[in-house]
């Protein structure tokens, strides 16, 4: 008898130059498994890789974005007394190899070439908190809850995370995040810059897919790459090292196909065309 197989846990399509990846577990508010994780690395693998993909998008199908680890899973971690990931292949690398620091789980997200804008259509906890600040922008649907889980769970800030929040929202929010572990809506949120914008929930998927098109179409996608890799390298080196990296790319950059084509369609007045760029990631 021929084994079914598994549905799965994570969509992905392609149009307008815009990636979208999504967890679709609906019936668990897209509870995170080990299966989810080794598709979307996956998929956001596949997306780095296509020259025909300039921006992702990141989003949950029906009520939730991510609402954490599976409870079935937390419940064995609880019974067995130490963590398993539920990972049971090898996970592809997107992003690794351009700094040792992002070679980690969700910190590969500051390796890639391409922006990831996560679209929080409802619930991110735990894990699903984690993978909404790994992307580069968030906006999320009014009312939307966010809380990081772990310290009512018993646990330590996930992920990195203790080192992420406090670059996103500051010491003191990040602080009240983490210790508390109390649930914040998507208004509070932007309030701290943990979310870029707050939009109604019909409208949020739209506004995501226009943002990303812009980002597809009308900026140059070698200095967003080159913008993306100064935003997190610069956060692990110091200020005359990021004046340093900033000239140099200022030297290269003003000599490729980009600027020139930047500086005509701005004097003719007119959408510029930028071509793919060639696959070198910036130093």
């Amino acid at each position: 008898m021929a084994t079914e197989t598994p549905r799965p846990t994570v969509r992905y399509e392609v149009a307008d130059r815009v990636a979208t990846v999504t967890l679709d577990r609906p019936h668990r508010l897209n509870a995170w498994t080990g299966r989810m994780h080794t598709e979307y690395r996956r998929r956001i693998a596949e997306a780095e890789a296509d020259p025909g993909v300039r921006a992702i998008v990141v989003t949950g199908e029906g009520r939730g974005f991510c609402a954490g680890a599976d409870t079935g899973a937390l419940e064995q971690h609880a019974e067995a007394g130490r963590y398993d990931d539920g990972v049971r292949e090898p996970l592809a690398e997107p992003g690794y190899g351009v700094r040792a620091e992002f070679d980690h789980a969700f910190a590969f997200h500051y390796g890639l070439t391409k922006p990831v804008i996560a679209a929080v259509n409802g619930p991110a906890a735990g894990v699903g908190l984690v993978l909404a600040c790994y992307c580069d922008l968030r906006f999320a649907a009014a009312g939307a809850k966010l809380t990081t889980s772990a310290p009512r769970l018993g646990l330590p800030a996930e992920f990195g995370l203790s080192w992420v929040l406090p670059r996103l929202v500051g010491l003191g929010h990040a602080a009240d995040l983490l210790l508390s572990s109390r649930v914040v809506l998507a208004e509070e949120a932007a309030t701290m810059g943990l979310i870029n914008r707050v939009l109604p929930a019909d409208e949020l998927l739209s506004h995501a897919h226009e943002y990303a098109r812009v980002l597809a179409t009308e900026v140059s996608p070698a200095a967003v790459r080159a913008a993306k890799h100064q935003l997190y390298a610069d956060q692990h080196d110091d200020l005359g090292t990021s004046i340093e990296r900033a000239e140099a790319l200022l030297d290269e950059m003003m000599g490729a196909p980009d600027y020139a084509e930047g500086v005509r369609a701005w004097v003719d007045k007119r959408p510029p065309e930028f071509p793919d760029p060639p696959d070198a990631r910036p130093t």
